[in-house]
């Protein structure tokens, strides 16, 4: 080979050689598949921040494939399924339909909850000190959360007689979601009208059942989509309550949660410890321990409502 030819082949391959390096090191990057139910924000905000105080930035350390079924609870398996396929190093799933199909699609890959309603109760782990399998990460819902959103609407509505629930159906923490507010409303003298959706086009013949009913307020579970719910609520002139800040701060009237930015941000703990070599079924499952009063007077105001200014003193947010 001629000096120049050779020179030249050298020039070629130094060139060439950055870019191979940083295709390597692109192959390299742990890739976090995100499966969502809907409305994945604050979650993906907040998740994100998370992992970047653990010291994971995009593109430098870490690769996500985002998915997210848009309210189509129906489309969550095939998505768990299209990021096994991709061989995703972790699934973060959010909220208990996006756990389930991720369960089902893997048994393998690490599946991180944020967050889950009774884990334990729908079989998606063993225990909450020591999950086994391949699940681990947040539990967000607890049993007093139920009877604590019917305390509130006697308090802000005393006459209340009948509260309607617009549940989903394709949730396995539906069952517990009835049961428990049910049993609340036995106790405290409200009956319980229990609405079962499939999605956001069941919800006008939902409506009109509770005004067939006539209900006093409607309690939303929160892997049903948002939006719908509070437009028709105000439409048929119900307060809307719920167990998601956003629900409020999008128009519902109060919501009672666990503070929900904290755990999506506690997320990321798990996802740190378990590439960094720890099995998820050896990870304690997290509660919270801090919860949040919203309310928004707006909407308040819209209805007629007065909130007594005892509970907005209590309020941890109040969307004027």
């Amino acid at each position: 080979m001629r000096r120049r030819e050779f020179i030249g082949l050298l020039g070629g391959a130094a060139a060439a050689w950055p870019l191979e390096v940083r295709a390597q090191q692109q192959r390299k990057l742990p890739r976090i598949g995100v499966l969502v139910t809907v409305n994945p924000e604050p979650f993906w905000t907040e998740f994100r921040a998370g992992l970047r105080e653990h010291g994971y930035i995009e593109a430098h350390n870490i690769a996500f494939e985002f998915r997210s079924a848009d309210g189509k609870i129906n489309r969550l398996r095939d998505l768990a399924d299209e990021l096994v396929r991709l061989k995703v190093d972790i699934i973060v799933a959010s909220l208990t339909p996006a756990i389930i199909a991720a369960r089902q699609a893997t048994t393998e890959i690490p599946i991180v909850m944020a967050y889950a309603g009774d884990p334990v109760g729908t079989g998606l782990i063993s225990s909450l000190a020591r999950p086994g399998g391949n699940i681990t990460g947040l539990a967000a819902t607890a049993p007093e959360l139920f009877s604590k959103a019917l305390e509130l609407i006697r308090e802000v509505l005393p006459s209340t007689r009948r509260v309607a629930i617009l549940a989903n159906v394709a949730d396995p923490f539906t069952r517990t979601f009835v049961e428990q507010t049910e049993d609340s409303g036995r106790i405290l003298g409200i009956a319980v009208q229990t609405i079962k959706v499939r999605g956001a086009e069941e919800f006008d013949a939902a409506f009109a059942a509770m005004d067939k009913e006539q209900a006093d307020a409607v309690i939303v579970q929160g892997s049903l989509p948002r939006k719908p719910a509070i437009d028709l609520a105000l439409k048929h002139r119900l307060p809307l309550f719920g167990a998601n800040r956003l629900l409020t701060q999008e128009g519902g009237l109060i919501s009672y949660s666990a503070s929900q930015n904290e755990m999506y941000r506690r997320a990321a703990f798990y996802v740190d410890r378990i590439l960094k070599g720890a099995k998820p079924g050896d990870l304690p499952v997290d509660q919270p321990t801090r919860y949040e009063l919203a309310v928004n007077l707006k909407t308040a105001r819209a209805l007629g409502l007065e909130i007594l200014p005892t509970l907005l003193a209590r309020a941890d947010e109040v969307i004027e």
